[in-house]
Order: C-alpha cells, then structure tokens, then sequence
C-alpha cells in the first residue's frame, strides 16, 4: 500500500533520526548549561525550544507514509502549536515577553536588592519566565516576569543607599535635644552624613525621621539593627521615653514613672554575627561567579586580540601564558561553584 507503512525496512530511517535527535538534544542540553553563564538562561530556553521544534519537524519528515498524509501531519501539528500559543498567551507568551522587556530596561542584575510589593530579596536568578530572589529569611522567591513589569521594582543601589528609622517623641520632648542625640545615634550605628527629619506633628506625638548613608548595601540589615540600638542607647541614656504619651490612656503610671531601660555604660558597639552572610549566600555566591565570568570573558577576549603592546616578544610570551593560566583557573572555579550550587 502506497500510503501505508512498508514494515519494517521503512521505519529505519525514523529510528535513525529519533536516536540522533535524542543524542544532539542531550548533547546540547549539557553544552548549554555547562556554557550557561548567570545571565544566559534566556538564550538556553530559547536555544533548546528551538531545538526540540527542528527534532520534532525532522522525525515528521522521517515518518514512512505519502506525502499527503505528511502535508496532513504537518497541518496538525501547526495547528497544536498554534493553540498552545493562543491558550498559554495571557501567561507562558506574556511572561516571555516580559523577559525580553525586563532585558531590555535592564533595571537590575544579578545579586542586586530589589523590593516588589511585600517582597524583599538579592536577585540569585533570572530566566525567560521568572525571576528569582532570595529573602531576608534565606529563603528562595520565584517572581514572574509579567509579575515584575506590571508592579513598581523598587532597585538598592550598588552605590549606597540611605537607611533610616522612625520613631515618635512626645511633645514635652525639645526637638532641639533630640536631634543631636539622634545625629550622633547615626553616627554609632556606622552610618554616613546623618540627617534628622521631622515628618508629623501628630495628635499626641512628634514624628521624627533618623537616616544617614549606607556605603556598603551588603550590610543594610545589620545596619539598620545598629541603628535602632544607638537610637535606644542615645535616649535612654539622655532619660527621654520613646513613648507616645497615648500610653496614659491604656494603663496607669505613677507621676515619676519612666519606660526607660537602663543604657550600657559606657555606649559602645557590641559584636555580632552578621546576618547577611548566612541569609543571602545563593545570591553572594551568584554574583562572585557573575563576576569570575566577566573577568574570564575579558581575558579570553584580550588573549583572542593580542596582549598590549610594548615590551619585548619573551614579555608578551609570558603575559600570554599567565592570562592562559588564569583563564584555565577561572574556568575550574566557575565549574566548581557552578556544581557545589546546583547540589545546594
């Protein structure tokens, strides 16, 4: 029969494509990810999408019938990838086009602290449908794309960031005592060019505001703790209550009553483990690797166009095979980290 199946002689060349299109897709499954820098999983799901189209295409080619029920097949199969497409648009085709949006803008990398809605974390992932952040709590958070462009990104700067707490004071309180003692309290938690605001002159309390520059966003949490002790040891210690005094009106205190807790004497800085360290290590350990490649990349491209010039052709010779010896190294590394990460 013409448009039938010649068993068995006629399937070997569907055999045949099958094991090849198994082993190239295992093949580049492998390169791709062995390859995959951190800010490549994009064009690793684009590539093995592409992939695994061409595979499909080619076993229908290989298929032993006419060539009418081929051009049948083939108009099937158009079909099935035009329905996923049209039934999986409002999320696997938007959240694609969000990535592409969000590598467009550029607003934020790898290992960056980004703030969206309740969520807080360092960027550890970025792929074609979703993000992936690591919380305060060490905790892994997968955002999606579409979910990023349609909601404000709020992005810490590498630069510094301004750290602040707020806290209100009673009006019997002189603002002009407490603003030096809140400066200073600035001061004593590490902070830089300390300023105080006053927000609201509420009912029964004043609102203050202290902040001051965070140079390094790496300790922002531990900052901020020093922040809030220094802002308890300063008032305290000056004997002003950081109490609103609507606390009257909940439970009765003698005249001569105060809620202040005895200050450490003298004031100074007590030592403890800093958080971060422990908290965000998937995204500490994914901006090293994002770094160890781009200096990879760099030598590979200075090794590629020549190394500068001047000096003589032993002096080039040598600095040649230090860079080799240093991308050989880098590359062991990335590995390493890569495969220590992926078993984390």
């Amino acid at each position: 029969m013409n448009n039938g199946f010649d068993f068995p002689g006629s399937y070997i060349p569907l055999l045949a494509v099958l094991a090849v299109s198994t082993l190239l897709l295992t093949l580049a499954h492998q390169f791709l990810i062995r390859r995959a820098e951190g800010h490549a999983h994009l064009a690793r799901h684009l590539s093995m999408l592409l992939l695994t189209v061409a595979a499909v295409i080619a076993a229908l080619l290989a298929l032993p019938i006419s060539d009418s029920s081929r051009g049948d097949l083939f108009g099937l199969f158009g079909l099935v990838i035009t329905g996923v497409f049209a039934l999986s648009s409002t999320t696997f085709v938007a959240n694609a086009m969000a990535g592409f949006m969000l590598r467009a803008v550029e607003s934020f990398k790898l290992g960056d602290f980004v703030q969206v809605n309740e969520h807080f974390g360092r960027v550890t992932e970025r792929g074609l449908f979703h993000t992936e952040i690591q919380s305060e709590d060490r905790d892994l958070i997968t955002l999606p794309n579409l979910y990023l462009t349609t909601h404000p990104v709020k992005v810490v700067r590498a630069s510094g960031t301004v750290i602040s707490c707020q806290l209100s004071l009673g009006y019997d309180v002189p603002y002009y005592e407490v603003e030096p003692l809140l400066e200073q309290a600035a001061l004593d938690a590490g902070l830089e060019d300390p300023f105080i605001q006053l927000t609201k002159l509420g009912d029964h309390a004043v609102s203050y505001k202290a902040a001051g520059f965070c140079a390094e966003v790496k300790q922002m949490l531990t900052l901020k703790t020093r922040l809030h002790r220094a802002i308890l040891d300063r008032l305290h210690g000056a004997g002003i209550e950081i109490l609103s005094p609507t606390v009257m009106a909940q439970r009765r205190l003698d005249d001569e009553k105060k809620l202040v807790a005895p200050p450490r004497q003298p004031v100074v800085e007590i030592e403890s483990r800093v958080p971060e360290r422990g908290i965000f290590d998937k995204a500490e350990r994914v901006e090293k690797i994002n770094a160890l490649q781009q200096e990879l990349s760099d030598l590979r491209e200075l090794v590629k166009t020549g190394i500068a010039t001047g000096g003589s052709e032993e002096e080039h010779a040598a600095r040649r095979h230090q860079a080799e010896q240093r991308i050989r190294e880098l590359e062991n590394i990335i590995r390493l980290a890569s495969e220590n990460g992926d078993h984390n």
